[in-house]
């Protein structure tokens, strides 16, 4: 039963990769692979008391997706009004000339996109990133470098905060490493996109002219942009002083937001405020869905303890680089969390080693990320083997920064 659940997964990860020959939209195809795979979990249970714990399970795994989703339509639900709006455009052109090469525009949007996702997290600073490329109106084959950078750049971007990536918050938790420990990784990841931006810029000789045009902005464009800074401020604020969920504290900035309106009396008939949560991409969400109960059924059947057994056989720095690896196809969490109950010895820098790269490794393939998935839903072309095209400079890059997380762990931090 076990190979059988594997090989739906399988094929599930088929199904994304042959979307465009298949055109089978992937949100159908994961969400189908990973309730069919739950459903055969309870009905192959030889007793009462496995199918309890195949319930409990569910119940945890269901959770965790659905505080995902309502953190996501909290955020994509600030992003879409926002948007429209035309405040994201604005920010553009106030920072950007009139004029700019394609070159510096790379490097540019590497830049916002790595600090901005150090204050947000990955998946509001993804769709903030994705708009802003989206607006500048560029060709296919180049816009798919930008979008590929945005990904490299937000995964490396909250590496270094407990607050900016789940699984840095985790080994923190674990009292592997401290919070000065972890600043340093800022070095190697910023340099690490750094030589991705250098490595995508060949070829890029064009110039881009922005279209200065000012939209007219409102006072309660204004103040529905502060709660949304605010939001991000208290998310973060809130988790690490009272360990508040980021879900809870999103859902009380949109709670806001929806009053806000009320009181300007914005919220009418040719207007509603509610209507914004029409523009999410709830295909987005369904994809999500159907990956997660997907890769909550290989916990499940412990067939991702099997990576765990690397650091039997190969020394640490190894096995943590090519769990970094694995977590492109796997989700990162389950893969940290097993990783840490096996209470395997490690040095510290190992251990920042392992934060890296199940930070940045999702990365390498667009299915690995919360931020590659949004990215694949929001650019249109943008599929799994056009992003694959840039596997050798993502590798390179994702090299490069974890030998400089070891070699700064040995020489500097230790």
């Amino acid at each position: 039963m076990q190979l059988v659940l594997i090989g739906l997964a399988v094929l599930a990860l088929l199904g994304i990769i042959l979307e465009e020959y298949l055109h089978i939209n992937k949100a159908k195809v994961t969400l189908f692979f990973g309730t069919l795979s739950w459903v055969i979990l309870f009905v192959s249970a030889e007793s009462s008391a496995a199918s309890d714990i195949v319930a409990e399970h569910f119940r945890e795994n269901i959770t965790d997706i659905s505080m995902l989703w309502l953190f996501l339509v909290a955020a994509m639900t600030f992003v879409a009004y926002l948007n429209k709006k035309g405040l994201i455009e604005n920010v553009l052109h106030l920072a950007m000339p009139s004029s700019i090469s394609e070159k510096k525009l790379l490097f540019f949007t590497a830049i916002f996109s790595f600090v901005f996702s150090s204050l947000a997290d990955n998946i509001t600073a993804t769709l903030v990133s994705v708009a802003l490329i989206l607006s500048l109106g560029l060709p296919i084959n180049k816009l798919m470098r930008f979008a590929v950078l945005v990904v490299f750049s937000v995964n490396s971007g909250g590496v270094s905060l407990i607050t900016g990536d789940v699984t840095t918050l985790m080994i923190f938790l674990g009292d592997k490493v401290s919070i000065l420990n972890l600043l340093w990784l800022s070095l190697p990841s910023f340099t690490a996109v750094m030589l991705l931006a250098l490595m995508l810029s060949f070829g890029m000789n064009g110039v881009v002219r922005i279209k200065k045009q000012h939209k007219i902005i409102r006072k309660i464009d204004y103040a529905i942009a502060g709660v949304f800074l605010l939001t991000i401020l208290m998310t973060i604020g809130g988790n690490v002083l009272f360990e508040i969920p980021p879900v809870l504290s999103f859902l009380t900035g949109l709670s806001v937001m929806f009053l806000i309106a009320q009181f300007f009396n914005d919220d009418n008939e040719q207007d509603p405020i509610l209507e914004y949560i029409r523009y999410i991409e709830f295909d987005t969400l369904l994809f999500f869905l159907g990956v997660l109960l997907i890769v909550g059924m290989l916990e499940q059947i412990h067939a991702l303890d099997v990576l765990v057994t690397l650091y039997q056989y190969l020394p640490p720095l190894y096995s943590n680089y090519i769990l970094g690896v694995a977590s492109a196809a796997i989700d990162n969490v389950p893969l940290t969390a097993a990783v840490l109950k096996t209470n395997i010895d490690m040095s510290l820098a190992s251990w920042l080693g392992l934060t890296y790269a199940v930070g940045v490794g999702g990365s390498l393939l667009v299915i690995g990320s919360a931020a590659g998935i949004v990215a694949m839903n929001k650019v249109h072309g943008l599929s799994f083997m056009r992003y694959a095209k840039y596997l050798i400079p993502l590798a390179i890059a994702y090299t490069a920064g974890y030998a400089m997380v070891i070699l700064l762990a040995k020489t500097i931090i230790v």
